[in-house]
């Protein structure tokens, strides 16, 4: 391998693990929400059945 390919590689992996140890860092610090903000009740929308259209 040429030294600009290593290169390059090194910098894909660097980016690649780099974002996923950030992203698993962010979300250790920062977990999901237990309480949601007013207004973010379920409608259940996803319950109906879908749609006939005869077409």
């Amino acid at each position: 391998m040429t030294p600009i390919a290593i290169t390059f590689l090194v910098l894909a992996i660097v980016i690649v693990w780099g974002g996923l140890v950030a992203s698993t860092l962010y979300l250790r610090s920062r977990p999901e929400l237990t309480e949601y903000p007013p207004g973010g009740v379920d409608d259940h929308r996803e319950d109906d059945a879908p749609i006939i259209r005869d077409t």
